[in-house]
């Protein structure tokens, strides 16, 4: 039987990157004068997991490295060693290792292996108490390793030939077979082996759990050698009655003491998940015998050497079993009723295809409503009722599916603590980090094309928006700069902005630069305008070339990725105030409540996020304004009124507001009065991407089909908002200048 190890290889890769994640997180957030020892703890305990299942998969360069990790965290979350920025930023330099190493066994470059014995060698001089960490002329020597031996029992079921077991254990080291197994006996008997290797007995019990279920496995240490320094030591003597019951990861209970040492009734303290110290056993004055040295991970009870150090250890004794309770013994525990996995990975593909048949069923329910519409209500008053409750579970499990694919913006945010951490200690600043609306949930697309945009725009306002603690407290103002992330919806979009408290933009400056690039700018261009000029390929106001930013290149390339998601970006600015860059994204492909109206003989869809209220003017409340067009008074406030017939120039006798219908939308704070002819309904529509299909039309935000079968175009509330408001600026200005 050919068990292919290579198929799981995507999961490891994942979980590892979720204990990466977890990892820096952790380690940014941390408290270096004064750490949580659940946070200590945490952070083992992600490294622990990455060796484990690097181990068992053969990624065994993952597993050195992570294994020295450990072994330096291991020494902090015991307060052996006190944490300090030193192992915090060593820390953050093995997980970015870590990741590129990921990324090489998923098909990426290699990583220079001098790099990892380096950082190998800083670990461990870190993990040493007061030693100075000097980077190595040359790479360091491995240190040579001996192996141990290990008692391995194996019990029916068994889910593999056992053969090809015996073969995946020898190639751990040298495997001596001592009994066959036997399931034809009455009792059964089970397989034993003895296998010599250099590997962990985790790594072991880990690979065997991966295999086997965890009730047909025990593994017993005879003896095992510490790698890093801790010493050569040999079992003592336990009686033949002795039970030892292991427990994972080594946490459990130890063989009770031989007869001289017990008789002293001698107290051991054991930790919950053997985080503590344990209390050294008292000096047997009788036997003369020194103390016994417990390590942890299971390791066992050692009894130092006595002999010089060169000298090597007497064989050891192997640990006699009488039949050690099952459970208890070494291997992998069974997972409890509830307590295990309760999530799935599933390929993005099944779920888009999940979506779009969400979306179709969608459209299909709303054609059996609208031919219910026609029916008689007493004669069909089931097949009615019946379509009522589709359309209700149809609503349902649309909002289902697509909470599936929906991701929150956190995935994106979280790794900004790290890019300002970095990028403000190069530049000598001190900068504050605020996430707000990290739970915003958005389409995974726009999470994995989000990344770039926002490190550049986060990279910019560090480099070019906050000021260095002198400029800042020549100003009045904090030495520490202030960088703000904040996620929310509006409307029918997504919001993402960065905004800093830092210098601002400065227009005349802006307006020199592009004067000198030989831009067409004038002094009476608006704010707006002269801030969109930092988007213009190669422009830069930046004094000079850095690693960080003053090429040119970025800003251009940031609004294209922005554009191509159907989105765009906004800049406000206030000089000595600080900076707000703005994204909005629309929705590529949802389910939506809308608005249909009819303009003329076409009909058109309004997002119904948008809508305030709709209403018929008298003709009283209607005004004309030079320079602003016609008016309508609601409640005291006066609204331009935006024919959609004149804005989409569709062919149709001039309407009169008083006799037509305004919808009041809101975008932005800015509200305007859409003028159409009749308000056709209320229902869901699925969107599809107008520009994927066709191409970008301004004041449309996609299309959808209605129940008849013909196609409906959506309205872009935002961009008709936004086309009124320049228009309105651009007449005034007009109107001045005559």
């Amino acid at each position: 039987m050919t068990f292919d190890m290579s198929q799981f290889h995507q999961v490891f890769f994942d979980e590892t990157a979720e204990h990466l994640v977890n990892m820096e997180s952790l380690l940014l957030a941390i408290n270096v004068q004064q750490p949580e020892s659940e946070d200590l703890n945490a952070i083992f305990r992600a490294a622990h997991s990455i060796k484990g299942g690097a181990a068992t998969f053969g990624f065994s360069d993952l597993a050195e490295l992570t294994h020295v990790l450990e072994n330096l965290l291991d020494k902090v979350r015991k307060n052996e060693l006190p944490l300090s920025r030193d192992i915090v930023d060593a820390s953050l330099l093995s997980g970015d290792l870590l990741k590129e190493m990921l990324a090489f066994h998923r098909g990426d470059e290699p990583v220079d292996e001098a790099r990892i014995a380096i950082l190998k060698q800083k670990l461990e001089q870190l993990s040493v108490p007061g030693t100075m960490v000097v980077p190595p002329p040359q790479a360091p020597q491995p240190a040579a390793t001996v192996a141990g031996r290990l008692h391995i029992e194996i019990h029916p079921p068994v889910a593999m030939a056992v053969e090809e077991l015996w073969q995946r254990l020898a190639a751990l080291g040298s495997l001596q077979i001592m009994q066959a197994l036997d399931e034809q006996a009455d009792p059964v008997i089970p397989a034993l082996a003895l296998l010599s290797t250099e590997s962990p007995c985790d790594d072991v019990v880990e690979m065997l759990a991966f295999l086997l279920p965890p009730e047909s496995f025990k593994v017993v240490e005879d003896v095992t050698l510490e790698d890093d320094g801790v010493g050569f030591f040999s079992l003592p003597a336990i009686a033949p009655n002795g039970d030892i019951a292991f427990e994972e990861d080594g946490f459990g209970l130890f063989a009770p003491l031989p007869s001289s040492t017990a008789g002293n009734n001698a107290d051991i303290a054991f930790e919950e998940d053997g985080f503590g110290l344990f209390a050294p056993l008292p000096a047997a004055a009788a036997s003369g015998k020194p103390d016994v040295a417990f390590e942890e991970d299971g390791f066992g009870l050692f009894e130092p050497l006595v002999a010089a150090p060169v000298a090597v250890p007497a064989p050891s004794v192997p640990v006699p079993v009488k039949e050690p309770v099952r459970p208890e013994s070494r291997a992998a525990p069974a997972v409890a009723p509830g307590t295990g996995e309760n999530s799935i990975r599933v390929s993005t593909d099944k779920v888009d295809l999940l979506l779009n048949l969400v979306g179709e069923l969608v459209i299909t329910q709303s054609m059996l409503m609208q031919y219910g519409s026609g029916l008689d209500s007493v004669e069909h008053e089931n097949l009615l009722n019946s379509i009522s409750l589709l359309q209700r579970n149809s609503r349902e499990l649309q909002e289902a599916v697509m909470s599936i694919r929906m991701m929150p913006i956190a995935f994106v945010f979280n790794r900004f603590p790290r890019v300002v951490r970095d990028l403000a200690g190069k530049l000598d600043k001190q900068v504050e980090l605020k996430m707000v609306g990290e739970n915003t949930e958005l389409d995974k697309g726009f999470i994995e094309k989000l990344s770039d945009p926002l490190t550049h725009l986060v990279r910019n306002s560090l480099d070019h928006g906050i000021e260095s603690p002198e400029q800042r407290r020549a100003k009045g103002k904090k030495e520490t700069g202030l960088l703000t992330l904040r996620a929310f919806h509006e409307g029918g979009s997504i919001v993402i902005e960065v905004t800093d408290d830092g210098a601002g933009l400065r227009r005349d400056k802006i307006l020199s630069k592009a004067r000198e690039s030989g831009l067409p700018v004038s002094d009476t261009m608006s704010d707006t305008e002269v801030w969109a000029l930092i988007f213009e390929p190669g422009f830069s106001t930046a004094a000079e070339v850095t690693d960080v930013s003053g090429r040119g290149v970025g800003m251009d390339v940031v609004r294209k990725n922005i554009v191509a998601m159907g989105g765009r970006i906004d800049i406000s600015s206030m000089v000595d105030i600080g900076t707000t860059m703005t994204i909005r994204l629309p929705l590529t492909l949802a389910i939506m409540d809308g608005m249909s109206i009819k303009i003329a003989t076409e009909t058109y869809v309004l997002p119904l996020n948008y809508i305030l209220e709709s209403l018929q003017p008298k003709p009283s409340e209607i005004k004309t304004i030079a320079g602003r067009g016609q008016v309508v008074s609601v409640r005291g406030e006066y609204l331009p009124i935006v024919s959609v017939a004149e804005y989409f120039t569709i062919d149709a006798p001039a309407a009169q507001p008083d006799k037509s219908i305004l919808i009041i939308v809101e975008s932005s704070s800015q509200k305007v009065a859409l003028m159409v002819d009749e308000l056709l309904g209320q229902q869901q529509f699925v969107v599809k991407n107008l520009e994927a299909n066709y191409r970008k039309v301004e004041g449309l935000s996609g299309a959808t089909i209605m129940g008849d079968g013909r196609v409906a175009l959506i309205l872009d509330v935002a961009a008709i908002v936004r086309m009124n408001l320049q228009k309105a600026h651009g007449e005034i200005l007009t109107a001045q200048l005559h």
